[in-house]
Parts: structure tokens; C-alpha cells; sequence
């Protein structure tokens, strides 16, 4: 029966213009995990959570569920394309056939810079939290020689098959989901201290409608915690009968977790012994102070333990994702040393070469902060947008295709549902990209005030004139549109 479900899935991706030598072996769950431990619920909440319970109190909390709900609109317009085209590398290839070869390629390239900047944030964001873990102050530089380190063993694991990346990728999901549930338990059962009613208190930021510029500055903070998702894709020719088991471990790692985020963003504000100082920001990490209340040095260490493990297998899904990309795009001939990144190592069967590029680059970014900090706090600022942008790319993508007489064709479709949901999707990420590009701090540095938008203007002027010097698409070996 195994044997029989290789052939159909090869068979399908011979109909799509592909051969694949990867170890097809990631199971619907491990695939799951994958998309879950990248969008990293743990990770998400306990980096942003300060910020934006300073930029809106605690109703920020309703974001979670707005976001969620936003994002869900876009993981089903994903769900029908990955179903019928269900190749690696995911946002390019999709865009590749539901468009042409320049938008599919601006749309990996905008997406492939995202998860080097996302690799790199993440890895500088979880230095800090070792340091806890070990109870020292670590300057800056040593930080930055801490998030190279955990790129470099996230690399090191990423090259030892997809076997492993799919074992680590279901234990750091274990590891998260088992935390988030016992720790948010335990804080909203033995360690609460706030009511209910802070969730709808607005406080001094204003109510009604003059709330609701501070409410949107806190949304940025959820949207953080809410794609991860895609990866499910970008590993599509690793999966078995990915055109059904994709688009519901995408849906899977919405509901999951987004529940979890929720949960323990909840935990979090009810159990906050000192809610006011954290608003104020005089708290400048009530994520600390509510964890150590609750439950002590010993404790708080044990909690930090498990982030840790979150923040390397969050590391562990992003690197993968970002090589599955940089694959793809070798394997079409649309980038420069394509034959070198396409190729598969013989052992492991993933792509040694691009999983090394992915490595290299997110740790000279990070490495930047040697010398100059804001300035690598600027380029990391791109990690979050970037990837809205390139999702948007798709949707929109999705949408131009609908209006030409696409009629998607795998096994998940939305139906009559189809137009509804691609078009609310639409304007939700457009709304989304606006908020989270709209300068709000005009006392700050222009590259705090807009430092989204610069990025963002940089990253797509340097691939439009790649795409006009370099005509990549003019190779390309797939099918488009």
C-alpha cells in the first residue's frame, strides 16, 4: 500500500513537470509539527508580549483571535493551491503556476529574504533567553556569538535528513504544546491575580474609537505568531499524499497553534502580579516577573528550558522551509549557481548546499549587531512583513487566476466558498501590511519609525533589478500560468 501511494504521489508530481529524489517519508503529524514549531506559539508570545501589552493593555488579547481568524482566510486560499500543486518549495511554485515566472519569482525572492532576516531574529531573540536559563548578563556581542552558535547547530541537525528534521520537529512540538498547557494551566488555576474584566478595560489608552489606534499597534504583536503554516508546503515532495495531508496540517497548525498562543497569552496577563508596571513599561519584562511569582528560580529556570527548546526548533523548521525555497528555485533554473544549490545529498537526500546558504546568510545578518545593533534591528524588522507581503503575493496571485478561469483542481477545494474567502483573505493581508508598515513613533530614529518600510522598499527594489539585469525567468525550466 506504501509502495503503491509513492507511485501515485510520483506519478502526480511527473503530471507537474517534476522528479523528485527526496526521502518521502514525513507523516501527516510530523509534517504538522513542522508548520507548528515554525510558527512557534512559545516563541511568538514570550517575544512580543512585553510590547504590546505596552502599546494597548491587556485587550491586546483579542487580537489573537482576530489575527487567527485573518490568517485561517489565507491558510484555506493556500490549502486549495498546495492541494493541487503540491511541489517544494512552496510560495514560488504556487505563484509560478497560478501566475507567471517574474511574480513567482518576486514572490520568492521577497519570501526568501523574509526567512533569512526571520532565521536571524530568532536566533538573536533567543539569546537572551539562555542567558536567563544560566542566570548570567551577557554583553551584546556574546549574545550575537550565541545566536550564531544556535544556527549553526540548527544547520548541522537540518543536514541529517529529513528523518531527523521530522523526529526533532514532532519533539520540539510535544515539548511546546505539553509546556504551553501546564504552565498556562498552572498560572490561571494556582497563580491568577488579575479578573477577567482587564481584558475589556481599556484604561488610559483611551475607549471607543480613540482606542483604536493603540489596539492596531498591538495587533502587530499577534500577527507575529501566526504564519509558520506554509512550511507544511515548502516540504510538500517529503510528505505522503501531500495533496490531502497538506492543506489539513496547514489548517491543523492554525487551530493549534493559534489556541495555544491564545491560552497562554491569557496565562500571561491573569497571572501578572504587577499588571500596571508592565503597561507602563517600568516592567521591562513582565513575562519574567509573572513566570518567577508563579513559580519560583528553580521553576522559571525548568520553563525556560522548554523555550529554549522552542526557539531550536523553531530555528529547525524555518532553515528547512527556506532550503526547500532555495531548491526549488535552483531546480528551475531561475537563480544564480542553480546546478550547485539543486543538488540532493546522496545520503540524506535533502539540499546540503541551499540548507548551507540558508545558514551562512541569517548568520551574517545576525552578525552584523557586532558593530552596528540598530542597524541589524532595522534589517530584522523585515522578518515579519516580508512574509505577509510574499503571502499576499499569492493570494492575490490566487485571486488573478480565479478571474482568468482557474477552477482549482486537488482534492481540497472551498467551492462556491472559493471567491468569498480569496477576496476576504485579500483584504485582510492588505490591511494587515499597511498596520504593520504605519509609522507610529515620530520621536524615534527614522529607522524605528519606518524601518518596515525601508526594508521592504530595499528588498523589492534589489529583486526587480536583479530580475531586469539578470532575466532569471527567461531559464526557467516549469511550466507557468
Amino acid at each position: 500500500m506504501a509502495d503503491e501511494r509513492q507511485d501515485q504521489d510520483a506519478e502526480q508530481l511527473r503530471a507537474l513537470g517534476y522528479t523528485s529524489n527526496f526521502d518521502r517519508t514525513m507523516s501527516l503529524w510530523e509534517n504538522f509539527s513542522l508548520g507548528f514549531t515554525y510558527l512557534s506559539p512559545v516563541v511568538g508570545v514570550y517575544s512580543v508580549f512585553a510590547t504590546a501589552l505596552r502599546a494597548a493593555g491587556p485587550p491586546m488579547f483579542w487580537n489573537y483571535l482576530l489575527v487567527g481568524l485573518g490568517q485561517l482566510l489565507v491558510c484555506l486560499v493556500f490549502g486549495e493551491v498546495v492541494s493541487q500543486y503540491p511541489i517544494a518549495g512552496g510560495l514560488y511554485p504556487w505563484s509560478l503556476r497560478l501566475v507567471g515566472r517574474r511574480w513567482a519569482w518576486l514572490a520568492g525572492w521577497v519570501y526568501a529574504w523574509a526567512l533569512f532576516t526571520t532565521v536571524a531574529a530568532v536566533a538573536v531573540g533567543g539569546a537572551p533567553f539562555l542567558a536567563q536559563l544560566l542566570g548570567v548578563e551577557l554583553s551584546n556581542s556574546v549574545c550575537i556569538w550565541i545566536a550564531v552558535a544556535m544556527i549553526a547547530v540548527t544547520t548541522a541537525l537540518n543536514l541529517s535528513g529529513t528523518r531527523l528534521l521530522a523526529r526533532v520537529a514532532m519533539f520540539g512540538f510535544l515539548c511546546e504544546l505539553v509546556g504551553a498547557i501546564v504552565v498556562g494551566g498552572y498560572l490561571l488555576i494556582a497563580a491568577r491575580h488579575q479578573p477577567l474584566s482587564i481584558l475589556v478595560s481599556t484604561g488610559s489608552f483611551g475607549s471607543g474609537v480613540s482606542y483604536l489606534p493603540a489596539f492596531f499597534a498591538s495587533a502587530v504583536a499577534a500577527m507575529f505568531c501566526y504564519y509558520g503554516f506554509e512550511a507544511c508546503g515548502d516540504v510538500a515532495e517529503e510528505t505522503p499524499n501531500a495533496s490531502r495531508a497538506i492543506p489539513k496540517a496547514m489548517r491543523m497548525t492554525i487551530y493549534v497553534g493559534g489556541g495555544a498562543a491564545t491560552f497562554v497569552c491569557l496565562a500571561l496577563l491573569l497571572a501578572s502580579p504587577d499588571l500596571a508596571s508592565a503597561i507602563a513599561g517600568k516592567d521591562k519584562d513582565p513575562v519574567a516577573t509573572t513566570l518567577k511569582a508563579a513559580f519560583g528560580e528553580t521553576g522559571f529556570r525548568l520553563v525556560l528550558g522548554v523555550v529554549m527548546v522552542s526557539f531550536l526548533s523553531c530555528l529547525l523548521s524555518l532553515q528547512a522551509a527556506a532550503s526547500r525555497l532555495l531548491f526549488a528555485y535552483a531546480r528551475d533554473h531561475m537563480i544564480f549557481a542553480s546546478g550547485w544549490l539543486s543538488q540532493l545529498s546522496p545520503r540524506t537526500r535533502v539540499p546540503a548546499n541551499a540548507l548551507l546558504v540558508t545558514g551562512v546568510l541569517p548568520a551574517l545578518i545576525a552578525s552584523i549587531g557586532h558593530w552596528l545593533q540598530d542597524a541589524v534591528n532595522t534589517i530584522i524588522s523585515f522578518a515579519a512583513i516580508g512574509i505577509y507581503v510574499a503571502f499576499q503575493m499569492v493570494v492575490l496571485g490566487a485571486v488573478s487566476a480565479r478571474a482568468r478561469g482557474w477552477r482549482p483542481g486537488g482534492p481540497f477545494q472551498l467551492g462556491r466558498w472559493g471567491w468569498p474567502v480569496n477576496l476576504l483573505a485579500l483584504g485582510y493581508g492588505t490591511s494587515a501590511v499597511v498596520n504593520m508598515v504605519w509609522p507610529r513613533s515620530p520621536a524615534e530614529p527614522w529607522y524605528v519609525n519606518y524601518g518596515m518600510l525601508f526594508t521592504t522598499a530595499v528588498v523589492f527594489a534589489a529583486g526587480l533589478l536583479y530580475l531586469a539585469l539578470g532575466r532569471p525567468h527567461r531559464d526557467a525550466a516549469a511550466p507557468s500560468a
